[in-house]
């Protein structure tokens, strides 16, 4: 009787894992459509996601921009204040807050989601037409907030925004990291070591070949010392991460700082180009006062690199776990809270890039992240990025010699 209870039992349990495998296998290789319709594909939820994130920049850049011609019946709204409380850099972050509150508020329904097929993976990955109805009702409503909580929304913003350029920067080196150990496997190194000089290389030339480029374009008299300073101490972080990888105690190798150098060099290529127009020490000065077609294809690609960058840093949830563990059978294939915490920290990003970082600061049309403030935080967020990657290669180092003193005494 036992035996004929047990087979029973474990005959349910593979059924019901055959079942969702063969569920699972139908949502892969249906259609787009039918994926999006059926609800439970995660892998498609992010692109969803990602649209709807879209969709608020762009709204937030609409009522930025042109949001007196377009929404003129915002003017009649009691807490607009005749159309100033809810347009420029106000309705900026009006649009964020309601964003926000979406990404948050699907953080808190999924956070801690760790199998397929329960009724918070089925929320996370269906359920479309009432989340798109819930993020609508959120941006409604943000409109509909007294000013001073936009004000204090504004301020916490300015932490938020920090948050996920902390949360980017270390995905960034988490990705340099593994593309490293890629490339120097145990069992082929010798075979790698010319692939790895030639990547290693390469960015070592175009860091030196971008350096020269930002002198030549922003510090084209010696009175420009403020990014002379920039591109000269940007210079000496690259010697400074390459000394230390290469230290006989470290060996980290030559690529990871290689890489590194490439990420802070275009760190600050845009920390220069975030200096307000007008100053001497930027040649495309005489030409910021009229909107080109090249100033509109640069915000365009700002603003689809600052989504690309939220969705790909939101499904690496990995880089924050101090152990790795292999993906079970049923397991999430990322992790849905932290994905939906990035686009909540990255909907305050977006608005601090919309409004330079200052919410009192006007911002010309077809222009992002512009002003002393975005520049200053650009720079810092290089000089943060050095110092992550130098202590995880120093840590272990440190680590080791504390470990070797204890076990001594």
């Amino acid at each position: 009787m036992e035996g004929t209870t047990g087979r029973s039992k474990s005959e349910m349990e593979s059924g019901s894992t055959s079942n969702n495998n063969e569920s699972h296998i139908a949502f892969k290789e249906g259609s787009w459509f039918g994926q999006f319709k059926n609800g439970s594909n995660p892998w498609m939820a992010r692109y969803v996601y990602g649209l709807i994130f879209l969709a608020s920049n762009l709204l937030a850049w609409a009522v930025r921009d042109y949001g007196r011609n377009a929404f003129p019946e915002m003017e009649r709204l009691k807490n607009c204040q005749g159309g100033r409380g809810c347009l420029g850099a106000e309705g900026v972050l009006r649009v964020s807050l309601g964003c926000f509150a979406f990404y948050f508020v699907m953080f808190l329904s999924t956070a801690g989601t760790s199998s397929l097929y329960n009724c918070r993976d089925t929320w996370h990955s269906g359920w479309w037409s009432v989340k798109i109805g819930l993020w609508i009702a959120l941006t409604a409503t943000a409109f509909l907030v007294p000013t001073f909580i936009i004000q204090i929304y504004g301020e916490i913003a300015h932490f938020g925004a920090g948050v996920f350029l902390l949360v980017q920067l270390v995905s960034v080196i988490s990705f340099i990291t593994w593309l490293n150990d890629c490339c120097q496997p145990d069992k082929t190194e010798d075979k790698c070591h010319i692939h790895v000089m030639l990547l290693a290389t390469a960015a070592y030339i175009i860091c030196i070949v971008g350096i020269i480029m930002m002198y030549v374009w922003y510090a084209p008299e010696p009175s420009c010392l403020l990014n002379i300073f920039f591109i000269t101490w940007t210079l000496v972080l690259i010697q400074l991460m390459t000394s230390v990888s290469l230290h006989p105690k470290v060996n980290a190798g030559i690529l990871t700082p290689g890489l590194m150098g490439l990420y802070i060099v275009f760190i600050c290529w845009c920390a220069i180009r975030s200096e307000p127009a007008g100053e001497n020490c930027i040649r495309k000065a005489e030409a910021s006062n009229r909107t080109d077609w090249l100033t509109i294809i640069s915000f365009i690609v700002a603003l689809l690199a600052m989504v690309v960058a939220t969705f790909s840093t939101g499904i690496d949830s990995q880089c924050f776990q101090v152990k790795k563990e292999a993906p079970v059978g049923d397991a999430v294939p990322y992790g849905y809270g932290f994905f939906h915490f990035v686009f909540a920290t990255g909907a305050m990003y977006f608005a601090m890039l919309l409004i330079g970082w200052n919410t009192h600061h006007i911002i010309k049309k077809w222009t992002i992240d512009v002003g002393w403030t975005s520049t200053w935080v650009r720079i810092v967020n290089e000089w943060l990025a050095v110092c992550v990657y130098l202590w995880m290669l120093v840590a272990p180092v440190i680590l080791l010699r504390c470990r070797q003193t204890n076990e001594s005494a």
